[in-house]
């Protein structure tokens, strides 16, 4: 049996957190009747710097049952900062973690189902989603967009996996290795390497309380992920300079054979449209290369990813 420990990332959930506490209790204690999970296994919620009474909640649930454990940021450090100090406390205190969103849109019926994985020798097992009926068709287009957006630009990712997945006690202190700054977990995990494998699962929709990704913080981690994954962008500057060199020639040809026929005046529109253009994808390359460049300089300083204020346990 393997002492399981399900790491749960929280901002602001004090609309959902009572609900999904008595589920995930549920759960496990389903679990470790079936004989799957030991009887010290635990719930631990990390809470990211909340404003409402996220904290206070997770205290009083503790007080009521020892399977809920707390974890408090010192400050709010965004989800992929909360849920990577979640993975490493419990690095050593576990067999496995299991790490879920604390509104539970992803289904927890697979926790059994990835266990089993896990004895069968798998160190990773990702929770991947077999539809996206409950999305949009917008989010559904960005979202699958992406994902191949990502695969063409050398980024490897899991197909339609976000952060729901069990990760060994072995895969969790290979993963303590990688010590970048720049998180982006779904595209870092499979570089551990190790056997892994997939479940499939049907996300549901949230039952209360507002997404804490909304459009703005998607693209956010969007960029991130490109940027912190593969160097293709920069890549992509070259190959476009080298485009628009060509092209230069062409319109240096064009303008000789415009001076020899007379017909110097003209052009005005393309020199335009010339000047603008250049100038515009000059701004672009400065601003990629300036991101890469930013990336460094946060590198370097090796500040603390996260700073952990309490830690409540038995």
């Amino acid at each position: 049996m393997l002492k399981l420990y399900i790491a749960v990332p929280c901002y602001n959930e004090e609309e959902v957190l009572p609900d999904s506490a008595e589920k995930l209790r549920a759960k496990l204690n389903s679990m470790m009747t079936d004989g799957l999970i030991t009887q010290d296994s635990r719930i631990v919620f990390i809470d990211d710097g909340s404003k409402d009474k996220t904290w206070q909640l997770i205290t009083q649930l503790h007080e009521s049952d020892s399977i809920f454990s707390g974890i408090k940021l010192s400050r709010n450090r965004g989800h992929q900062n909360a849920l990577m100090c979640g993975l490493m406390t419990l690095r050593d205190e576990a067999d496995a973690v299991i790490s879920i969103d604390a509104d539970l849109q992803d289904d927890i019926e697979v926790f059994d189902e990835m266990v089993r994985r896990c004895e069968d020798g798998c160190d990773v097992v990702y929770g991947v989603r077999s539809k996206r009926e409950t999305d949009t068709f917008f989010k559904r287009f960005t979202a699958e967009g992406y994902y191949k957006l990502l695969d063409k630009m050398g980024a490897k990712v899991i197909f339609n996996h976000a952060d729901f997945r069990l990760m060994s006690r072995r895969a969790l202190r290979a993963f303590a290795e990688f010590r970048e700054t720049n998180l982006f977990l779904r595209g870092m995990v499979p570089m551990v390497g190790y056997k892994s494998d997939i479940v499939t699962y049907e996300r549901s929709e949230r039952l209360a309380g507002e997404s804490k990704y909304p459009l703005k913080k998607m693209l956010a981690l969007a960029w991130e992920g490109i940027t912190s994954l593969s160097t293709k962008p920069i890549k992509m500057i070259t190959r476009l300079g080298l485009i628009i060199f060509l092209i230069s020639l062409i319109m240096l040809i064009y303008t000789l054979i415009r001076y020899f026929t007379g017909a110097t005046n003209t052009g005005w529109a393309s020199l335009m449209v010339s000047i603008w253009a250049i100038g515009g994808l000059q701004m672009v390359a400065i601003g990629i290369i300036g991101e890469y460049i930013g990336k460094i300089y946060l590198e370097a300083k090796r500040r603390p990813r996260f700073i952990v204020e309490e830690y409540i346990h038995d």
